[in-house]
């Protein structure tokens, strides 16, 4: 085979038009819902082909989740040597990030469409959730190391709790407290005896 008829590489992916599909299924989500909407709307709404789409995603559960994904921001974990002053670093993070009107929006995106879609919802878990409850998982075992809590805490059902609290907290807003001092002192009862 000459190098002529070898496999020339496609075109370079349009950065702009990658930003006005996730735009489109941002936009399509908010109006319509994840289960109305359509792959054929997003393009009609981005001015692109259905092909471009398809160039990047399988199925419309890994637009939408991607598409959320790119108006959230890392939760960063803390490192300040104690376990306590840790958590209250991500809770003070993760209220910056949540309590927002952006941050508000979508967290309902992502449990109305969790909630309406489970291929969605493994999707969105086993890109973006399971990625940081294991990094998560480092805070428990630093402070394991320091002797702070029980070794043999399960990471994965403290995050799971804590971000449970958190969720609850943003629907059912505390009227006697902030939801930061509220999700830190349940979380305090969750945690309760199991220190080292």
């Amino acid at each position: 085979m000459s190098d002529i008829s070898k496999k020339l590489p496609g075109r370079p992916r349009s950065t702009k038009a990658h930003e006005a599909i996730l735009q489109a299924a941002l936009e399509l989500l908010a109006e319509v819902g994840f289960e109305a909407m359509s792959i054929d709307a997003i393009a009609v709404r981005a001015g692109v082909g259905k092909p471009t789409i398809y160039r990047r995603y399988a199925n419309k559960e890994e637009l939408v989740a991607d598409a959320i994904e790119s108006i959230r921001q890392d939760v960063v974990i803390p490192d300040t040597g104690d376990f306590q002053s840790d958590i209250d670093a991500l809770i003070a993070s993760a209220a910056q990030i949540t309590l927002s009107p952006l941050g508000r929006q979508t967290v309902a995106m992502i449990i109305s469409s969790a909630s309406s879609n489970s291929h969605f919802a493994q999707i969105y878990w086993t890109k973006y959730l399971q990625p940081r409850r294991q990094a998560f998982a480092i805070i428990l075992e630093r402070a394991k190391i320091r002797n702070e809590i029980q070794s043999d805490l399960d990471p994965g059902l403290v995050f799971d709790t804590m971000s449970a609290i958190m969720l609850y907290a943003l629907i059912f807003q505390p009227t006697t407290e902030s939801w930061e001092v509220y999700v830190r002192r349940a979380l305090h009862l969750f945690l309760k005896g199991s220190s080292g």
